[in-house]
């Protein structure tokens, strides 16, 4: 263990430039291009040779031991948030690395160099799977969407984007230590459905005639009221969560609307919970659009999975902690996280585990975040991936074999996984004002 601490060690310098650049240089889901080349720079200066994301940003390699065993992926989030308000934030575009991602990804780095130091690889069997991924953040849902109707992406996350096109194929086991306030593992978290609803109104002189107009911003207004309406059919034990803003509220003052729109996510804790609730929402967006006269487009997109940490791979990251950062405490809580990551669509098929590191402080996602503790972030975090991978894959993979033989898939393959989320996907006007007396509504 102390030669794979000392290896990362060694590569300090080059891990806490990483975590730096990527802060100063925020960019958002599929769009990090600066982002992608920069970590792509670095792995091929290491000696690796990548496999680049075809017509979007990130990458993987594969490094085999030459010795028999499982295949292990590690990953590492490209993308930022928007948050304008954060003194760092990008002065265009308003993007800002306040969910730790560029320590992730500085972390990657240092678990790549420190396998390719002398002995280092033969520690190991089995193969290792580098991978720096786009998009995990769940935003700017008009922009994927344009990506999607260009043939470019066909899901909004970047892990589901890329396990769709075959980039994990052969993977057994994967993992990712997200940045956060302290070193810790929870049980799981939500998964996610995104929505993208349009009201669409009549446009009048909203002086001289505005009973001529239909306002498709007063049906979005009703709208976000009729969900915090039904909040309290939510179950607690669903942990439901609905969070629309808008998007588009008119195009100027002395017009009414004839257009609004919205995005939200319905966040569940799981996917039949997602469904129940996402028809209710529905239902109170249609009944708002009836209220005014105004129509209304939605279109439901899956999201993302609930993650189900492996009870296994929960113990085997304790473990880890306790051999490679005993100076930092390490928690395990039992409880489920209202936020989502598609690390969950992955968790579906392969046994997976999402820790946390510690080194941030202030509000996740909020203008106060920043990593105080790049060394906790960023080294810490890769001595403990790389114990995590020890664990797995030495002694004949023991361990790892154990966490496969026991995983239990919530689908049995990449395909019906792929096919069911598929599956949740609809769009299109959901009313049709057959008379003036007569409406059909399609809530779905």
């Amino acid at each position: 263990m102390n030669e794979l601490i000392a290896a990362v060690e060694k590569h300090a310098e080059l891990i806490l430039n990483t975590e730096r650049y990527i802060w100063q240089n925020p960019e958002t889901g599929y769009k990090e291009f600066k982002t992608s080349t920069y970590m792509a720079d670095i792995f091929r200066s290491l000696g690796y040779d990548l496999v680049m994301a075809e017509g979007i940003t990130g990458f993987y390699t594969v490094l085999d031991t030459g010795k028999p065993g499982p295949e292990i992926l590690i990953l590492g989030e490209l993308d930022s948030i928007i948050c304008p308000d954060h003194k760092d934030a990008d002065p265009v575009t308003g993007a800002v690395h306040s969910c730790g991602h560029n320590a992730q990804c500085a972390a990657l780095v240092g678990i790549a160099a420190a396998l390719k130091e002398a002995g280092i690889l033969d520690k190991f069997c089995g193969k290792i799977r580098l991978c720096a991924v786009p998009a995990e953040e769940l935003l700017e849902i008009e922009y994927r969407n344009e990506l999607k109707k260009q043939g470019k992406i066909k899901y909004f996350g970047g892990k589901s984007e890329f396990l769709s096109r075959g980039y994990f194929d052969g993977v057994d086991i994967a993992f990712m230590v997200h940045t956060a306030s302290s070193f810790s593992v929870i049980k799981g978290a939500v998964g996610c459905l995104a929505k993208q609803i349009t009201y669409k109104g009549v446009a009048a002189h909203a002086g001289g005639s505005p009973w001529n107009g239909r306002n498709a911003l007063y049906a979005a207004n009703c709208g976000i009221n009729a969900i915090n309406a039904i909040r309290e059919t939510f179950m607690e034990q669903d942990i439901i969560r609905v969070h629309p803003i808008i998007t588009n509220g008119g195009s100027m003052v002395n017009a009414i609307p004839e257009k609004a729109v919205l995005e939200s996510y319905v966040r569940g804790a799981s996917f039949d919970a997602i469904s129940s609730a996402n028809h209710k929402v529905n239902r109170a967006l249609c009944g708002a659009a009836l209220s005014i006269g105004t129509n209304i487009e939605i279109t439901d997109t899956s999201g993302y999975a609930p993650l189900i940490n492996d009870k296994n791979l929960i113990e085997i990251t304790a473990e880890a902690a306790r051999m490679a950062i005993p100076e930092y405490e390490f928690t395990r809580r039992d409880s489920f996280s209202s936020g989502s990551t598609d690390m969950g669509d992955l968790s579906c098929i392969m046994p997976v585990v999402h820790p946390y590191a510690g080194g941030a402080t202030g509000r996740s996602h909020g203008n106060n975040y920043e990593i105080a503790d790049p060394v906790a972030a960023c080294i810490a975090s890769a001595k403990m991936q790389l114990a995590m991978l020890y664990i797995l894959l030495s002694d004949n993979a023991k361990k790892a074999k154990q966490v496969i033989e026991e995983f239990e898939p919530v689908f049995a393959s990449k395909e019906e996984f792929l096919s069911y989320v598929d599956s949740l996907n609809t769009s299109g006007d959901r009313i049709e004002y057959q008379d003036e007396n007569t409406v059909k509504v399609n809530i779905q």
